[in-house]
């Protein structure tokens, strides 16, 4: 099984699909409410997946411990060891656009993430995420993301290829030392004055599908800016300084101009079948920084591309 220690042992497990191993740890058990490995298991998983298919992992070896020797279940409790086993995950939508690379070293990839696929697995979206496409095709199992894009929004994600190196690259993003620039196709209000900079205080709360602003100090900040307007649309560089959940889409529409086939502002829109004849038309455009390891500019511009005026 397992070993005690503060520190996780290696995952013993391959990635499948791209996707890497769930690693439990037994937790402490005061009540001695559990005489066995199974019991905590069972009350742990049972209400997911019933206890009858806990027993079937077990039974069939898909829970190992640190050794990578299969855990049957009947072994006596012990709070802090660690098993391992791959979830089984249900049939997704193939997204059907493909993962660009637009940068590609020993250290980082970046990528040009389409639209509708996430960026990590999460939730409903795992095999289909740009994190295990990009594992599979580029044979990068220790592959991470260095920051998020949300899954509707398409352009330039940044990856690390070791992690040795990905506590760096985060620290960029964390202390706002990477230059982004977004497009966004919306309405063109010929009233609304621009450039501007907007400003807000955003909060998401958990299991509510929309963010929103709310009184208090601004914890957000956007330079809204027009390129071109034609037929009542215009399109729009979008600057954030800072990095809150939904951002750029909460701010075009406080100014009354949201981005075209935005499922969520001003308002949510029911759920439906995905249609990937209308992705929200905001766009990762730009990534500039420094890299950290060895001190060379980076400078990526996406090769995708919005529909809208020139």
């Amino acid at each position: 099984m397992g070993r005690r220690g503060t520190r996780a042992p290696v995952a013993p497990l391959g990635q499948r699909d791209g996707v890497d191993p769930a690693r439990v740890r037994l937790p402490a058990d005061p009540d001695g409410a559990w005489r066995t490995v199974r019991d905590h298991l069972v009350e742990r998983y049972a209400a997911a997946i019933g206890a009858g298919r806990v027993d079937a992992m077990l039974t069939g070896g898909a829970f190992v411990g640190a050794d990578g020797r299969p855990v049957t279940g009947r072994e006596p409790y012990a709070p802090g060891l660690y098993l391992w086993f791959h979830r089984e995950f249900p049939p997704e939508e193939p997204v059907p656009f493909a993962v660009g690379i637009v940068h590609r070293d020993e250290r980082i990839v970046v990528a040009d993430k389409p639209h509708f696929l996430a960026t990590t697995p999460r939730g409903r979206h795992v095999t289909e995420t740009a994190l295990a496409r990009l594992r599979r095709e580029l044979g990068l199992p220790g592959l991470q993301p260095a920051h998020r894009l949300d899954r509707l929004t398409a352009g330039l994600v940044l990856f690390v290829v070791r992690p040795e190196h990905r506590g760096a690259y985060q620290t960029l993003f964390r202390d706002r030392r990477v230059v982004k620039e977004y497009e966004a196709v919306a309405p063109y209000d010929p009233g609304l004055a621009l450039p501007v900079t907007v400003r807000s205080r955003i909060v998401k709360e958990r299991g509510v599908l929309a963010a929103r602003e709310v009184p208090g100090e601004p914890n957000s900040e956007s330079r809204i800016e027009l390129l071109a307007h034609r037929d009542g649309l215009g399109r729009y560089r979008l600057v954030p300084a800072t990095g809150q959940t939904h951002q750029l889409r909460v701010h075009m529409a406080r100014l009354g101009v949201p981005i075209v086939d935005d499922p969520l502002y001003p308002a949510v829109r029911e759920d439906g079948p995905e249609d990937f004849t209308r992705p929200l038309r905001l766009l990762a455009r730009r990534l500039e920084f420094t890299d950290p390891v060895t001190g060379d500019p980076v400078r990526c511009v996406s090769r995708l591309s919005l529909s809208g005026p020139a």
